[in-house]
C-alpha cells in the first residue's frame, strides 16, 4: 500500500514541477531500466544466496532512498534529477531482490500447490493497487505528498519484520546445489530453458504486455488531467479502478484449469483483449466508461502475465527457480522501461490519446502474431506425441 501511495504522489509532483509528460516517462524509465542488465544477476543471486537476507539487504537500501524523498520535501528542495535517481536506485534494488523475492513463495509450498501460492501472491499484491491509489487520493488533498510519501517510509518496518520472523531460515539451498550451481555457467540452462518455444513464446507475451499496455498505468495522471480534467482524486480513482480489475484477474488464476485449456494459450488470449481494451481507453471521452475500461484493463493484465508466472514456476527446477524467476521480471521491466520511454516521446509531442491508440495497434498486431506461433507448437508437440 504504501508503494502504490508514492507512485500516486511522484507522478503528480514530476507534473506540477514539469509540466512534461516526458518527465513522468523517464522517471518510470530509470526505475526500470535496470532491469534489462542486473534481473538475470539478481535471479543467479537468489540460487546462490540466502533469499531472506538478499531481499532484506536491497529492500533496506530502497527504504533509505524513501527516507531521502521525505526530508527533502520536508526541507522544500526536492529537484526533478533527484526523483530520477532514486527512481533509478529503487530500480536497481529490485532489479537484484526480486527474483529472490518472486522465489521465495513457490519454494513455501509444493508443486501442485504451487499456482495457489502465486495467484495469492498476486491477489495481495492488487488488493494494495486498490486500497494504496484510494487512501493516497484522499491523503494528497488533506495533507499533500509528504504523507503519502512519509506512508511508504513507514511502510517497510512491517514488512521487514515479517520477512524476518516468517521465512524459515533453513530455506536456502543446501551447499551441494549451491557449488554446482557456481561451477558451472549459471546461465547456460537458461539458454536451454529459453530455447523453448513453450517458454519463449509466454515470455514475449509478458514483454509486450509491458512494453504497449503496462505504461497506461504511468501515463494515467496525464490522461486524466489533459482529457477529463480531474484532479489528483481522479487520478486516485482511475488507479483503483485498475486495482480492482488486477484483483479480478489475480484471483481468477486459482481456478484449476481443463486439460484442453493451457495456461500459455489463456495467456495470449488475454493479451489480445487487453490490447483492444486500450485501443477503446485511446477513443473513449466518458470519465465513467474510462473507469470501467480500466476495471477490464487491469483484469485482462494481471491475469495474462499471473498465468505466464505460474506456468514457468510449475516448469521450473528449484536449482534454477531465481533465475527463472528473473526472467519473467525481465520481461516485464524491461517492457515497461522501454515502453514508457516510448509513449512519453509520442505523448509529448503529439498526445496521450495519440500514443494509447498507436500502442494498442501494435500490441494487437503482434500479439495475435504470437497467439498464431503458439498455436501451431501445439499442434506440432501433439502431433508429434501422438506419433510417438
Amino acid at each position: 500500500m504504501g508503494t502504490w501511495m508514492q507512485q500516486i504522489a511522484q507522478p503528480w509532483i514530476l507534473l506540477n514541477l514539469t509540466n512534461s509528460p516526458f518527465w513522468i516517462g523517464l522517471d518510470s524509465f530509470a526505475l526500470n531500466a535496470p532491469s534489462l542488465l542486473f534481473t538475470l544477476w539478481g535471479g543467479v543471486l537468489a540460487d546462490v544466496r540466502d533469499r531472506r537476507r538478499t531481499v532484506l539487504f536491497f529492500q533496506g537500501i530502497q527504504f533509505l532512498c524513501v527516507l531521502v524523498l521525505v526530508l527533502l520535501l520536508m526541507l522544500g528542495q526536492l529537484r526533478v534529477w533527484i526523483i530520477v535517481l532514486t527512481s533509478f536506485l529503487i530500480g536497481l534494488t529490485d532489479s537484484l531482490s526480486m527474483p529472490s523475492f518472486q522465489s521465495i513463495v513457490p519454494s513455501l509450498v509444493k508443486k501442485n500447490e504451487i499456482h495457489k501460492a502465486v495467484s495469492l501472491n498476486s491477489t495481495q499484491f492488487n488488493l494494495s493497487r486498490i486500497l494504496g491509489p484510494a487512501v493516497a487520493g484522499l491523503v494528497i488533498v488533506k495533507f499533500g505528498a509528504l504523507a503519502c510519501f512519509g506512508s511508504n517510509a513507514a511502510s517497510y518496518i512491517p514488512f521487514f519484520l515479517s520477512l524476518y520472523f516468517i521465512y524459515p531460515r533453513n530455506r536456502s539451498l543446501p551447499k551441494k546445489e549451491i557449488v554446482q550451481t557456481k561451477s558451472v555457467s549459471q546461465f547456460l540452462e537458461l539458454k536451454t530453458f529459453l530455447l523453448q518455444p513453450k517458454i519463449r513464446l509466454p515470455l514475449s507475451v509478458t514483454f509486450l504486455n509491458g512494453l504497449f499496455c503496462g505504461p497506461l498505468i504511468t501515463f494515467c495522471i496525464v490522461l486524466i488531467r489533459t482529457n477529463f480534467h480531474e484532479d489528483v482524486s481522479g487520478f486516485g480513482g482511475a488507479m483503483t479502478a485498475f486495482g480492482a480489475g488486477g484483483l479480478l484477474g489475480a484471483t481468477s488464476s486459482f481456478l484449476i484449469l481443463p486439460a484442453y485449456l493451457r495456461r500459455n494459450e489463456l495467456s495470449s488470449a488475454l493479451a489480445i483483449l487487453l490490447s483492444l481494451f486500450i485501443l477503446a481507453i485511446s477513443l473513449n471521452h466518458s470519465i465513467y466508461l474510462l473507469y470501467v475500461l480500466l476495471v477490464c484493463t487491469g483484469a485482462a493484465l494481471t491475469a495474462s502475465n499471473t498465468h505466464i508466472n505460474t506456468f514457468l514456476q510449475e516448469n521450473a527446477d528449484n536449482r534454477i527457480r531465481g533465475r527463472i524467476a528473473s526472467l519473467y521480471q525481465l520481461a516485464i521491466s524491461g517492457g515497461l522501461s522501454l515502453g514508457a520511454l516510448w509513449m512519453g516521446f509520442i505523448t509529448d509531442r503529439f498526445s496521450i490519446s495519440t500514443a494509447l491508440l498507436v500502442n494498442g495497434l501494435l500490441a494487437l498486431l503482434f500479439q495475435i502474431l504470437i497467439f498464431g506461433l503458439q498455436v501451431k507448437h501445439i499442434r506440432q508437440f501433439t502431433s508429434a506425441d501422438k506419433s510417438n
